[in-house]
C-alpha cells in the first residue's frame, strides 16, 4: 500500500530533468526503501514520461550501472496471440535502459534514445523481468552509447534482447 504522502508527491510533482542535481538518482535514493516507494518512483516516472507509464511496469533496483524492471503479463499489455505485444516489451525495455542510465550519470548529463532494435527469441508470457548494465559514464561529453537490455520471462529465458542507441550531452543551462 502506498502512503499517502508518497501518493501526494507522484501526484502533484513533475520535476525538470535539467535540474542542477540527478533527478532520478536522488528520487530513487529517497523513495525505494520506503514501504510503496518502488511503485512511487515507478509511477512518478510514467508521469514524467506518460508514454512509459502505459504499461505499468515498476522498478525494482537501480544502482550506478544497473536496473531491474518488472511488468506483470494482464490484458492491457497483450496481443492478438496472448502474449506480451511487441511494443510492451520495447517500452519496458527503454524504461529499464532508461533509468539504469539516468542514474548512472554525472549531475550536468543528459540523454535521449535515438533508436532502437528488438530482436524476439521466445513468445512472451508471465511477469517480464528487464535487466540492463550500463557501462560507466563519467563526463557529460557528447557521446552515444549502446545500451543492452535482456528481457526474460518467469522461467529466467530470455525472450527478447532490446538494443537502444543513446546520445549523452551536456544539461541544456
Amino acid at each position: 500500500m502506498v502512503t499517502t504522502p508518497i501518493k501526494n508527491l507522484v501526484k502533484n510533482a513533475l520535476p525538470s530533468m535539467d535540474g542542477d542535481s540527478n533527478l532520478i538518482r536522488d528520487t530513487w535514493d529517497r523513495l525505494h526503501a520506503l514501504p510503496g516507494g518502488k511503485v512511487a518512483f515507478s509511477k512518478l516516472v510514467g508521469r514524467m514520461a506518460p508514454y512509459t507509464g502505459t504499461v505499468g511496469a515498476v522498478v525494482t533496483e537501480l544502482g550506478m550501472g544497473h536496473a531491474t524492471v518488472k511488468m506483470r503479463d494482464r490484458r492491457a499489455v497483450r496481443n492478438h496471440l496472448r502474449c506480451i505485444h511487441a511494443i510492451a516489451q520495447l517500452n519496458v525495455a527503454e524504461l529499464c535502459g532508461n533509468v539504469a542510465l539516468a542514474y548512472s550519470l554525472p549531475d550536468d548529463a543528459r540523454f535521449i534514445v535515438a533508436g532502437m532494435s528488438i530482436e524476439y527469441l521466445k513468445k512472451a508470457r508471465g511477469t517480464l523481468t528487464a535487466v540492463c548494465d550500463v557501462p560507466p559514464i563519467e563526463t557529460s561529453e557528447r557521446k552515444e552509447f549502446q545500451i543492452e537490455v535482456l528481457l526474460k520471462n518467469p522461467k529466467r529465458e530470455v525472450v527478447s534482447k532490446v538494443l537502444l542507441r543513446t546520445l549523452v550531452g551536456p544539461k541544456k543551462r
